[in-house]
């Protein structure tokens, strides 16, 4: 028995000295690259006296604009409803009984646009036929995906490239991986570049997208 507790007592301090032995490091990557798609939300906001005048005022409007990008090249399926209202306006400066001077409608939908070359020319066809009301542009890289597979892998790579830096000024070399864990961190503010198609002008920029892992690497003499 006290041969066994002596072999225990020799085993632990050298388990508990080569855990000690790693190198933790972060690693990070970026790429940039130029959106391409958009998603949009336009329509058309209208008041008529009565709300039978109103819904059929905005329903013709907009059966014309969604028909403009259709022959734009907008598909059905890229077009959906994302705001349909139809209340009733009152005239805020009249005393007692509030007056009732008319109902406004709203319909918009949240647009998807392929490709991007031919948003200035979408806006244009759109508010040309009618369109009165747009939010929500958002450029869009549609392959994020793959790109941050190659930021991944670069940030290990540079991870790599630290541990070494480090383990050299101990005297030190990398060993083998002993975890890694993935981070995010804030992309930096896009860098816009202004396109103009007619009257409306559009600034796609450019989107970064950033990889950051910690990764931890044993220690060897």
């Amino acid at each position: 028995m006290r041969f066994l507790l002596l072999g225990l007592l020799l085993i632990v301090p050298l388990a508990a000295s080569a855990a000690d032995h790693w190198v933790t490091v972060t690693g990070e990557a970026t790429v940039t690259v130029a959106p391409d798609m958009a998603t949009i939300r336009i329509g058309v906001t209208g008041e008529s006296k009565t709300a039978r005048e109103a819904s059929e005022d905005n329903a013709k409007k907009m059966t014309a604009v969604l028909a403009a990008m259709r022959e734009a090249g907008i598909a059905d399926r890229d077009v959906q409803t994302s705001r349909l209202s139809l209340q009733p306006h009152y005239d805020p400066n009249s005393g007692g009984t509030a007056r009732l001077l008319g109902f406004q409608t709203t319909n918009q939908v949240t647009v998807k646009i392929h490709d991007i070359d031919k948003l200035p020319a979408i806006l244009d066809r759109a508010i040309g036929a009618g369109a009165n009301e747009m939010s929500g542009l958002e450029f869009v890289v549609s392959n994020q995906s793959k790109l941050l597979d190659r930021a991944r892998t670069e940030a290990i790579a540079d991870a790599h490239r630290k541990a070494e830096i480090y383990a050299s000024a101990a005297g030190a070399k990398v060993g083998h991986v002993v975890s890694i864990s993935e981070g995010s961190t804030p992309s930096p503010p896009i860098a816009l570049q202004a396109m103009r198609a007619g009257a409306v002008p559009v600034a796609p920029g450019e989107q970064t997208l950033r990889a950051q892992v910690t990764v931890s690497y044993e220690l060897t003499q």
